[in-house]
């Protein structure tokens, strides 16, 4: 059976369906036609020009990314341009982008339940529940126990070692003792108030500002920051089996694969 740009669209909403974006957000399609066929789909967590080109040298009709190509609204589409370049690539290729970004964060089994679980954390609870979500199974970041209460020192080395992460930022006595933790996947610091009312002793995010470290100290609690992209693409894995299981379940014969070379911006010197 062929498959439509629609028909991964419809099961991507299945999954993390698109009323759980933030209005401030621009997820869905972002160049492309509905009625596209589709044959082999690549996921990536950046929308970026080397993952663009290496997508449409495979012949990939759809990418699938976390991150929004078309974030702000454009004034004008200038092929000059990095955003440009990257719409007139795939217009040629006929590839159509998609992104599922504040809806994968928000997700009951997403981004944010994801790394949760990944980093050791049970009993999870939405931090800033979604809008009309009576059951609270949805919305930005989670919090939950640690099933063993451990020095904020040694939890911070845990996950680096357990998430293969090159390295990590941590604020707060190291020797403080924590039970319970707050988890928020890519950029934490809306999250700040949500974090000092869930009765967490940590702070697990990325791109955590100096300010967010000063008050997180000054309040006796522990802060670690593990990197945006590095608390965001092992979602990456995920949702790839997830898109693979409900193809199959509806008779479509599409290859899913991950974009296995992409990385951080950042290089530690």
């Amino acid at each position: 059976m062929i498959a439509k740009v629609t028909d991964i669209i419809n099961l991507l909403e299945q999954i993390a369906p698109s009323s759980l974006a933030e209005e401030w957000d621009n997820c869905g399609l972002q160049v492309g036609k509905a009625d596209w066929p589709v044959k082999t789909v690549w996921i990536a967590l950046d929308p970026v020009s080397t993952i663009i080109d290496a997508a449409c040298n495979k012949n990939v009709d759809m990418l699938i990314t976390h991150h929004p190509l078309i974030f702000r609204p454009l004034t004008s589409v200038d092929f000059n341009t990095p955003t440009g370049s990257i719409i007139l690539k795939a217009a040629l290729h006929k590839m159509s982008l998609f992104a599922a970004h504040t809806n994968l964060d928000s997700a009951s089994g997403g981004i944010n339940d994801v790394l949760a679980r990944k980093i050791g954390l049970s009993n999870l609870k939405v931090m800033a529940p979604a809008k009309e979500d009576d059951a609270g199974k949805h919305g930005l970041g989670r919090v939950g126990d640690i099933n063993k209460s451990v020095r904020l020192i040694d939890f911070a080395n845990t996950i680096k070692q357990q998430l293969g992460i090159e390295s990590v930022r941590f604020a707060g006595n190291p020797d403080l003792e924590i039970n319970k933790a707050a988890v928020c996947a890519g950029s934490g610091s809306g999250l700040m108030k949500q974090f000092f009312s869930s009765g967490a002793q940590v702070y697990i995010s990325g791109d955590l500002k100096y300010h967010d470290a000063r008050d997180i100290e000054e309040a006796g609690l522990g802060m670690i920051d593990m990197g945006h992209f590095e608390s965001e693409h092992l979602i990456v894995d995920i949702l790839a089996g997830r898109l693979k299981k409900k193809l199959t379940e509806t008779g479509f014969d599409i290859t899913v694969d991950v974009c296995n070379f992409e990385k951080t911006p950042f290089t530690l010197l």
